[in-house]
């Protein structure tokens, strides 16, 4: 459909400069004396089949050009697009106004270069201003909203504040709470308000690890996107896919912040450096482990679990296994059993902001004694 249209836009374009131009050459070049010959008609059709013939060598190279920049523009946020879009209408409003007296001068250079020249400055250094400068014109527009809700607020005090429901922010998961598993728990609970925001670039980071190699990166990345798929489909919650990306930064954490900032949203993770880092920049956070802390944790010193242990630990005689979720059990005395599915005791339970660590023993050494 596309190089149609660009065939028919080459059409038009010809029959128009051969309507206007082709008699005047033909007149110039004395070619013949017929006059049927310098007709503007036939000079129409003539100029619209010789920019026809000549679409055919160019509609691929500019369709492809034309889809290169709709898919360029199709990854800029909408945020980012419309401010740059309102910076370069109001730099070529600017340009207008400034163009006007220089019609009347009588200087040529003047009166038509410059203002050519000025429309296309002025509309750059618009739209530049307006795509890099996005993020204080929302602080600006948010800081005037609050002090207008402020000032509603404060004229009606005899209200009843559920007049006045606050809008809840949007949470912006990251792969580590989604591989963790719990959010979706969370979710189910209703714990979480606002719209759920899975950006692209999170969903992308997941496929990868479930593309991996490695056994337990592959399960662990195979995890997350069920756990996507059941809040996406059987959880009443609203999931919004954020189809952006910020080119520029190479960091998926450092996505989320700007992310965040961006959309003024909360951050939803288990990753300890993460939520320091939000922290430090004035982004708020959500961390699955903190509120694991605040409640009763899953496993309790003295209970039994079926476990397999995967690998031996840094210390000496120990094993290592794991929860569904990816929480590490140490198994004192398990380096014996590696590879085998054993039954342990739970010994004790540290959590930290870090994530949580059970360490546990062997029911067998356990009976032994």
């Amino acid at each position: 459909m596309l190089k149609k249209i660009v065939h028919l836009f080459f059409v038009i374009t010809g029959g128009t400069i051969g309507y206007l131009y082709v008699p005047d050459i033909v007149k110039l070049l004395n070619f013949t004396e017929a006059n049927w010959v310098a007709s503007p008609y036939l000079g129409s059709v003539l100029g619209a089949i010789i920019l026809f013939l000549i679409s055919y060598l160019l509609a691929d190279y500019i369709v492809g050009f034309l889809k290169w920049v709709e898919e360029g523009l199709i990854r800029v946020p909408v945020g980012d697009l419309f401010f740059g879009s309102l910076g370069l209408i109001l730099g070529l409003v600017i340009a207008y106004l400034i163009n006007i007296p220089l019609q009347d001068v009588s200087i040529q250079v003047v009166s038509q270069v410059i203002p050519l020249f000025l429309t296309i400055i002025l509309g750059y250094l618009g739209f530049q201003v307006g795509f890099r400068r996005r993020e204080e014109f929302v602080n600006l527009l948010n800081v005037n909203r609050r002090e207008k809700t402020k000032k509603r607020t404060n004229s009606n005090d005899d209200l009843e504040t559920d007049d006045f429901p606050a809008k809840s922010k949007a949470k912006i998961l990251d792969t580590s709470v989604i591989i963790d598993g719990r959010i979706a728990d969370i979710c189910q609970t209703n714990f979480l308000e606002g719209p759920i925001v899975i950006p692209q670039f999170v969903l992308g980071e997941l496929q990868h690890i479930a593309d991996s190699s490695d056994v337990l990166k592959r399960n662990r990345g195979r995890r997350g996107l069920d756990i996507l798929n059941r809040i996406q489909k059987e959880l009443a919650v609203d999931v919004e896919i954020y189809e952006g990306d910020f080119e520029e930064i190479h960091e998926v954490d450092s996505k989320l912040i700007k992310l965040a900032k961006q959309i003024d949203g909360i951050v939803v993770t288990n990753d300890f450096n993460l939520n320091k880092v939000c922290d430090f920049q004035g982004v708020r956070v959500l961390n699955i482990n903190d509120l694991a802390n605040a409640v009763k944790p899953v496993v309790l010193p003295g209970e039994e679990l079926m476990v397999q242990v995967i690998k031996d630990g840094k210390e000496q005689k120990q094993g290592i296994a794991y929860l569904d979720d990816g929480t590490m059990i140490v198994v004192e005395e398990g380096r014996e059993y590696i590879g085998k599915k054993i039954e342990v005791l739970i010994t004790s339970v540290l959590q930290t902001s870090a994530g949580r660590m059970i360490f546990a023993k062997p029911k067998l050494l356990e009976k032994a004694l």
